[in-house]
């Protein structure tokens, strides 16, 4: 084999239309774009106007609201965790943090920080330092002899 001999598959590489090249070729003059017009000049810019018309992102009504400040946690499961120490991934024996959990592949993105779920069961006595953990499961963790230790304050709702 030739450096010369070296060739693209066939159909690999489409050729461009040649335009505005007279009226044999099929596309000359207005190059296929017709005649004057918004349309026919260069940098058009009509994605949703409907002719004066009321555009239809402007007739559907608006629903709901987005909490900008809303946290997003990388939720991980008491029994995804269970499984990641009887694999070995996990040392039960030193402190759990959320980047101990991202590196063993259990957390998949930080995110906000990671919240503990009380989904599974739970048999080793672990030391966690996260951002969040639900009630059942800072009880699960407590019953089996560990420590959870929250890095994010939750706010108690006054009654």
């Amino acid at each position: 084999m030739k450096l010369n001999d070296l060739r693209d598959n066939p159909g690999a590489r489409k050729k461009p239309i040649t335009v505005g090249r007279g009226i044999g070729s099929g596309k000359g003059k207005t190059c296929g774009r017709g005649v004057k017009g918004q349309k026919a000049r260069t940098g058009v810019s009509i994605g949703g106007f409907e002719g004066g018309q009321m555009p239809l992102s402007r007739r559907l009504p608006k629903r709901g609201f987005k909490n900008i400040f809303a946290k997003d946690y990388s939720a991980v499961n008491l029994g995804r965790l269970q499984q990641a120490i009887d694999a070995g991934r996990i040392d039960a024996k030193k402190p759990i943090t959320s980047e101990s959990l991202m590196e063993a592949g259990i957390a998949s993105k930080a995110r906000d920080g990671v919240r503990i779920i009380g989904k599974g069961e739970l048999k080793a006595k672990l030391d966690l330092t996260v951002a969040g953990a639900s009630k059942s499961a800072i009880a699960a963790i407590e019953k089996a002899g560990g420590k959870v230790t929250l890095t994010v304050k939750t706010e108690e709702k006054a009654a």
